[in-house]
């Protein structure tokens, strides 16, 4: 079988969130399957340590698909004349954009549809071309998939999808995740919070990941004069002008630090040395970073929406991510009871189990071959 992917996240200097999926499960594709012959679709110069085989023929096409003007381009005419031109039997998109022009079966993973529920949360262009292309790419693919249950239901719902057509298969967290000596927490502290202990956010500056209620409660935390805690925010602004440096008062400004992009060994050794991970986005289609942080061993306080009790099930804290007092007052219940954090410590090690990307491959292979043989 010849199998075109989409792979133009795959970028050595900045792997976000679709960058990491797509390495995660294509590299184990390709690796898995070495009699078959997989054709990377790149939008720009690749770096050669994204060609994980001998049985991968990789392919740049033009323009750069970085603008929804130049999306539909890169979609509807470069990737529709590739797939014919090398003979892909199957398209594989790991972030959902698809095809409108080609009669070749097509797979495409739509994490979520945030953008139908919280519009005012992107910039217009953007959100204007998401509202618009991806019910029609979920109506012509010929079969989805999606990182969770909660998301599965939006789309069926939203979109008037079958649910037989949509496969829900869980992500997983990179094995740099584990838990670290108090000595190794100690140097992480000592280099990024003063020496002191931490609270910790990860993820895009983006304003589903409620930051700013978060950084309310924080400071609501930081007014008894005797808390020792500082915030470490890990992460860049997804849409420029989306950064929150601005909008924190000066007092509070020296007990916040942001790391911008860290790299993944790094990220790990943060994310094992936080006393509470702190993830209470209003909406999320999965939640990879509350899983690295249960294989952390790191105690997390989570937001009770979409799919994060999926998730993070009875291995958190939840809270009301629309009220900020709810959000402060879970704090104070974690950082008061350390017997709770360690209840929470073990639940997450245990439940970090149920999330592999080996599994999530192997779901994916399974729904590529199914779907290849159908059409």
């Amino acid at each position: 079988m010849r199998i075109a992917i989409n792979t133009r996240f795959l970028l050595p200097h900045k792997m976000e969130g679709f960058g990491w999926y797509t390495f995660e499960i294509v590299k184990r594709l390709v690796e898995n399957h070495p009699n078959h012959t997989f054709i990377f679709l790149f939008d720009r110069p690749f770096d050669d340590r994204f060609i994980f085989g001998d049985n991968v023929e990789a392919v740049i096409l033009k323009p750069q698909a970085r603008h929804p003007i130049l999306f539909k381009i890169w979609f509807n005419r470069s990737v529709t004349r590739a797939l014919k031109k090398y003979q892909a039997d199957i398209f594989f998109s790991p972030d959902g954009y698809l095809s409108l022009k080609t009669n070749i079966p097509q797979v495409g993973v739509i994490h979520d549809i945030n953008f139908e529920h919280f519009p005012e949360d992107l910039p217009k262009s953007p959100r204007n071309y998401l509202r618009t292309y991806f019910p029609k790419f979920a109506h012509v693919a010929n079969h989805i998939i999606t990182v969770s249950e909660a998301s599965k239901q939006d789309i069926c719902t939203t979109y008037n999808i079958s649910e037989d057509k949509i496969t829900v298969s869980w992500n997983g967290a990179s094995d740099a995740f584990k838990p670290i000596s108090d000595l190794d927490q100690q140097d992480v502290r000592d280099k990024y919070s003063d020496g002191r202990p931490y609270l910790l956010f990860v993820g895009a500056l983006h304003p589903r990941k409620n930051l700013r209620r978060l950084l309310a409660a924080f400071e609501e935390l930081r007014n008894d004069e005797n808390c020792p805690y500082e915030l470490i925010i890990v992460g860049e602004a997804l849409w420029k002008g989306s950064a929150l440096d601005s909008e924190i008062s000066d007092s509070l400004q020296k007990h916040i630090h942001f790391t911008g992009h860290v790299p993944l060994d790094e990220l790990a050794r943060i994310m094992a040395s936080a006393t509470v991970f702190t993830f209470v986005p209003y909406f999320e289609g999965f939640g990879i970073p509350l899983v690295e942080a249960m294989k952390s061993g790191t105690t997390i306080l989570s937001g009770n929406k979409t799919s994060l009790p999926e998730v993070a099930g009875n291995a958190a804290l939840y809270c009301d991510p629309f009220d900020v007092d709810d959000i402060y007052e879970k704090l104070c219940v974690l950082l008061n009871d350390s017997k709770l954090r360690m209840e929470l410590i073990q639940k997450g090690l245990e439940r970090s189990r149920l999330f592999s990307w080996e599994k999530s491959a192997e779901n994916v292979w399974d729904v590529l071959v199914k779907t290849a043989e159908r059409n």
